[in-house]
């Protein structure tokens, strides 16, 4: 590790970013396997609901370069689509 303390301090923020974007990627893969449980389950009702709080959530993520956008929207494009082909 470098000992200039402008190395010093850009180590302690990247330590502080990791821990948040950790955070973040961790919620936004709890929701999502939610979600999938609840379209395995059938539960149209509960699956629309999930898929509010998972867009929201990936599009927060991307917002802030946790997820990249196109990931983001991709993911939320496919469980839309799997929650609309529960009622069918």
């Amino acid at each position: 590790m470098a000992n200039h303390p402008s190395a010093l301090k850009r180590h302690r923020q990247s330590e502080k970013a990791r821990i948040a974007n950790r955070s973040l990627r961790g919620r936004v893969r709890t929701l999502v396997r939610q979600l999938r449980e609840s379209i395995e389950t059938g539960d149209r009702e509960a699956a629309s609901g999930k898929l509010r709080e998972v867009s929201s959530e990936l599009a927060r993520a991307a917002s802030k370069g946790v997820v990249h956008s196109r990931t983001a929207s991709r993911q939320t494009s496919r469980l839309a689509r799997q929650v609309a082909t529960l009622g069918s």
